[in-house]
């Protein structure tokens, strides 16, 4: 390591050679950052969760941490637009992939999952996930259960709020219905962004529970400078958690993923929305639905990757505060 790395790994709590090295060098991790199995000494942990059991059309999303991983390596560690690196003031790791009893089973893979969040949660550690598919948010949620119900931004195509379909209530079609059930999430602090196509008539809890939905021409209609400023009215300075499924981008941007709907915002449009949102009490976040098999040219992977970085920021800007 030359002179210069080697003030700047001085300067960065969380440093590794892979930050700086070229990206295809190396066992990838989430930003180079390094791999931890162990949930100690972490103020921040990236953890991937490789699992598609939920998904009700095309699976590949239990390959999405991989190739995410993978992209991550183009996206780095630097955020040139808040001109900072959560690197430097948190401990951060990759702490692998949750493991599974069985792939299988759903119901058992979402309690593996809820077991290895909570071990996080009682370490104080701020959670920030690549799925999979977007069934892993509800076992997340429920480790992350504290006194006072969070808040939730959620950038989808889908509201997810549907009723046991297909034999399921616990699918990827219905983890923000069993999150308000359940407690976690206070619905009139949430915030559905996207929303289009034809699976609205599943929707209707959200709208019954006073959730803000938000299609997609209202998106365009208002602009994301006022989505945002709507978002952080609605959202104050409570906890919130933030879920972002890549089919909330047009599949020109993100054509890998399981239910792709035309119409969607562009990755330009979501990266601005998410960076307006600097200051939230962020306890968490996702990105889930990226599949590979779908996406060989790593289009969606990328876009998923920056936008989970984007994720990452604000959990280190928040827990900083």
């Amino acid at each position: 390591m030359d002179e210069d790395l080697e003030k700047m790994a001085k300067n960065l709590k969380t440093f590794s050679s892979q930050m700086v090295q070229n990206p295809y060098w190396g066992i990838p991790t989430f930003f180079g950052v390094p791999f931890q199995q162990e949930p100690k000494d972490l103020d921040i942990a990236l953890v991937g969760v490789p699992f598609d059991l939920g998904v009700t059309n095309r699976g590949g999303a239990r390959m999405g941490p991989r190739e995410l991983r993978n992209q991550s390596r183009l996206v780095g560690a630097y955020n040139h637009h808040t001109q900072m690196t959560p690197c430097a003031a948190h401990r951060i790791a990759d702490m692998g992939d949750v493991p599974f009893r069985t792939v299988y089973n759903l119901e058992e893979a979402l309690e593996d999952i809820e077991l290895f969040y909570r071990k996080l949660s009682t370490a104080g550690i701020v959670p920030v996930t690549a799925g999979g598919d977007h069934s892993i948010t509800f076992p997340i949620l429920k480790s992350l259960a504290g006194k006072k119900k969070a808040g939730l931004v959620h950038f989808d195509s889908h509201c997810d709020t549907a009723p046991p379909i297909h034999g399921s209530g616990l699918a990827h079609g219905s983890p923000m219905r069993n999150a308000v059930e359940s407690g976690l999430v206070d619905p009139e602090r949430t915030v559905q962004i996207g929303i289009r196509g034809s699976s609205e008539i599943l929707w209707q809890f959200s709208y019954e529970n006073n959730m803000r939905v938000m299609h997609i021409e209202e998106f365009y209609e208002l602009g994301w400078k006022n989505v945002v400023r709507e978002i952080r009215t609605l959202m104050g300075d409570e906890p919130v958690y933030i879920s972002f499924d890549i089919d909330c981008l047009d599949p020109a941007f993100a054509p890998g993923t399981g239910t792709p709907v035309a119409g969607g915002m562009s990755t330009f449009e979501a990266l601005q929305t998410l960076r307006g949102l600097k200051g939230l009490n962020v306890i968490g976040g996702d990105l889930v639905e990226v599949s590979p098999p779908y996406d060989p040219s790593g289009i969606t992977a990328l876009a998923g990757a920056t936008i989970l970085f984007e994720i990452l920021c604000l959990a280190a800007e928040s827990r900083a505060r």
